[in-house]
């Protein structure tokens, strides 16, 4: 599958400042710092369900953080999308907001990565396993990144209301999404099949 063409926000090894743009670092770093301000003004009144009630801004934050740092990705489209990811599924941003300030490629990421909150959530469960395999190279991203974090999340604490047995079915249906974008990024994909191992969850 062709993947997108990847804008760093890093300067490549072989690059010299005379192949770059004056001012593109500050041009990148910017981009990304609107990123994470639009989300956590999105999600300011929200907190996650984990016992300490952590800001939720920490959650999208944290998917960008492990794409950048743990995958290698530096496409600034991407990494936006990581921070933008929850914003139209969980507050009241509109999707044509997310393209007007930033650009038709974060939106179609996001649109990707949405779940439509009208269906029953087994629905939404059912069809985040059967678009898996067709989502974009950086839609898959993203959802990988996401599964991560929020696994980890599982292992360190439960959310409240939550028992250990519905914390494994979220193992056992976050393995079916993770198998449908296999190929994605290896490092990635090492890292949640420890975790699905450590479940004994098949994969």
């Amino acid at each position: 599958m062709q993947r997108m063409r990847s804008r760093s926000i890093y300067q490549s090894p072989r690059a010299t400042n005379s192949d770059r743009k004056e001012g593109s670092m500050t041009s990148d770093v910017g981009a990304l710092l609107e990123a994470v301000d639009f989300a956590a003004r999105k999600h300011k009144r929200q907190r996650r369900k984990d016992p300490e009630k952590t800001p939720y801004i920490n959650h999208p934050i944290g998917v960008a953080r492990i794409l950048s740092h743990e995958a290698g990705i530096s496409d600034v489209a991407i990494l936006q999308a990581a921070l933008l990811h929850d914003t139209v599924e969980d507050t009241d941003t509109q999707f044509s907001e997310i393209e007007d300030v930033f650009g038709t490629e974060v939106r179609h990421m996001i649109e990707e990565v949405t779940d439509n909150k009208s269906l029953p959530k087994e629905e939404r469960k059912r069809l985040q396993i059967e678009h898996a395999a067709h989502s974009s190279y950086g839609a898959r991203l993203v959802k990988l990144a996401d599964k991560l974090y929020n696994l980890r999340d599982l292992n360190r604490c439960r959310p409240e209301g939550w028992t250990e047995q519905r914390v494994q079915e979220y193992f056992i249906w976050a393995s079916k999404v993770v198998n449908g974008m296999r190929g994605t990024n290896t490092m990635l994909e090492a890292s949640l099949d420890q975790l699905f191992c450590e479940r004994g969850v098949e994969i």
